[in-house]
């Protein structure tokens, strides 16, 4: 019973953590995403270094199968996921910054689809209908009146587009995370995560052309880089996987709709946007629909351990 309520704790923290990871994204907007993506990940793992040492023959229990899917997870959800999030939050000029956090409630939708896929696990209609009533809901979140913004270009498409595929790919790195962790803990196998993601956001920082950036970095930045990796970032993600350790995946799904609720007062109150009459209905029935796919697929596994 501690444990389950120390969990809980747990989970809410690190949900209102990761509400406030935008705003801090926010005044780095004008790094390119992928280079915000390296160095947060590369400070976390030198930060993680001191605690794994002692202990570096637990990586040697691994099996290749681990490896391969820490390694996706590091791919999807550290460098892809992660640059795509800080993307979208790089313009809230276009869409707000509570829209780009309550479509990353998707992320059910895209785990238990990545699930059937990889692991043949069957989708039953009740999944499908309600998938189906959630990416409605996060359409009309991300444009109130049913019509696409063209007077901002395609700004606000790209920022929802953005938002929808950070959420894609940290649904999908799901399944590989929990296949990762079996044997092992979260300390370590985030240590790993945070270790490989950097030669991935390096490939992306390459490819974008941006390798002279990574020397330009003010001391400012620097500032916000270090307060999302002691916070929203490492510490927060550190404590999301103590808190599924702990509790019901069903209960787990529940305590994580801090994140969405947090998110609206964040940028209400610091970034001054609110969401349309339409948005807030669309909002409400994205969170409940969202809610009931967690549950539904939490409920087949509340006996065993849920990790992402």
């Amino acid at each position: 019973m501690k444990n389950s309520r120390l969990g809980a704790i747990a989970l809410v923290v690190a949900a209102l953590l990761f509400s406030v990871d935008g705003l801090l994204r926010v005044y780095l907007y004008v790094l390119p995403a992928p280079v915000i993506v390296f160095y947060e990940h590369a400070m976390g793992f030198f930060v993680l270094l001191p605690f794994v040492l002692g202990s570096l023959q637990e990586y040697r229990k691994l099996s290749r199968k681990q490896w391969l899917a820490i390694t996706g997870v590091a791919l999807l959800s550290g460098a892809v996921g992660t640059i795509l999030y800080t993307a979208a939050l790089s313009r809230v000029e276009f869409i707000p910054f509570s829209v780009v956090v309550l479509l990353q409630q998707l992320n059910p939708v895209f785990a238990i689809g990545a699930s059937s896929l990889l692991l043949r696990e069957p989708l039953g209609k009740r999944f499908l209908g309600l998938a189906t009533v959630a990416l409605v809901a996060a359409y009309f979140v991300s444009f109130p009146s049913g019509l696409v913004n063209l007077s901002t270009g395609n700004g606000t498409l790209l920022a929802a587009l953005f938002a929808i595929g950070a959420a894609a790919a940290w649904g999908t790195s799901t399944v590989f995370s929990k296949y990762a962790l079996n044997g092992t803990s979260a300390v370590h196998i985030t240590a790993l995560r945070f270790g490989i993601t950097p030669f991935f956001a390096l490939i992306f920082v390459a490819l974008a052309g941006n390798l002279h950036i990574l020397d330009t970095i003010t001391f400012r930045q620097l500032e916000y880089l270090l307060a999302i990796t002691f916070s929203t970032g490492m510490v927060a993600l550190l404590l999301y996987y103590f808190g599924l350790k702990q509790v019901l995946a069903s209960r787990a799904a529940l305590l994580e709709l801090a994140w969405p609720v947090s998110a609206l007062v964040v940028g209400w109150i610091w970034l001054h946007q609110s969401l349309s009459g339409s948005q807030a209905v669309a909002g409400l029935v994205l969170t409940g629909a969202i809610y009931l796919i967690a549950r539904d697929g939490g409920s087949h596994s509340d006996d065993s351990s849920t990790n992402e």
